[in-house]
């Protein structure tokens, strides 16, 4: 099992950083977690690196931790991108409640470049662009050969969210989502091999001004709340992404985590693979 960052970036438009997605892959599958703007071209970069199951065309599971824009912008290239490059397989995507509508929502939208792409000169099959969505809760959500994915709830306001563990033999990751902090997520982590979470910085949270500072408070987990979570879950790597700097360097994030927690800590960034 390995994690590919395929972007770190938040709202922001970071040129250097794309919409928040990820991938667990587990032998010739890859298992998309999120999918932000860029995906589909970074999952290219990827597959160009050496992850040969990032390749657009075999891009066929996604998993959604919930349905926040900056997440979700890049669902319509992540549908009809890969169909256009040879996918034949109809895309399998989980999420949360809303996630059925949202996709019946955009096919709709893309109806006539799905038509005019398979009745005219384009060498496109008829199945690649279709989408299977399935609306989960908490618990086990899929089981693939020797992979058991599992959803649990986490806290970003009045929506449903869920953080999601990946366990194969010999290894476990767990990724956060957006989440202020909360108990579920330390006890999915505790012990895992890796922890991707998201976080702001401390320091560059005293400068925003206040209604942004309720806002991420509420909603998002601060340097000093993740070296908390870690503490007390004690992941063989914590991975930091979804990062606001607000100013701060990476190594001022992880300087910052490392006043609470004394554990491997990196700063994650696009391509990274872990």
């Amino acid at each position: 099992m390995r994690l590919v960052l395929l972007g770190t970036g938040t709202p922001n438009a970071d040129p250097q950083r794309a919409g928040p997605a990820s991938a667990v892959v587990v032998g010739e599958e890859a298992y998309l977690v999120d999918c932000g703007p860029g995906v589909v071209r970074r999952a290219a970069a990827a597959a160009l690196r050496g992850v040969a199951s990032l390749a657009p065309r075999r891009l066929r599971h996604l998993f959604l931790t919930h349905l926040h824009s900056d997440h979700t912008a890049g669902l319509p290239d992540l549908i009809l991108s890969p169909w256009t490059l040879g996918r034949e397989a109809a895309l399998q995507v989980f999420g949360p409640m809303g996630t059925v509508a949202m996709l019946e929502h955009l096919i709709e939208a893309y109806r006539e470049d799905i038509r005019e792409r398979t009745r005219g000169l384009e060498p496109c099959n008829d199945t690649g662009w279709q989408v299977e969505a399935h609306e989960i809760g908490a618990g086990e959500v899929c089981r693939v050969g020797g992979l058991r994915v599992t959803a649990f709830p986490v806290d970003h306001g009045d929506w449903p969210a869920f953080g999601f563990r990946f366990d194969a033999p010999g290894r476990s990751v767990v990724i956060s989502g957006d989440t202020a902090p909360t108990p579920t997520l330390i006890a999915q982590a505790r012990g895992c091999d890796l922890l991707l979470h998201e976080v702001y910085s401390g320091a560059g949270f005293a400068k925003r001004p206040p209604g942004w500072q309720r806002y991420h408070a509420r909603m998002h987990t601060s340097t000093r709340e993740l070296a908390e979570i870690a503490a007390a879950a004690r992941p063989g790597l914590l991975v930091l992404h979804h990062q606001l700097f607000w100013g701060a360097t990476d190594e001022g994030l992880i300087a910052e985590i490392r006043e609470g927690y004394d554990g491997p800590v990196v700063s994650g960034r696009d391509l990274d693979v872990f």
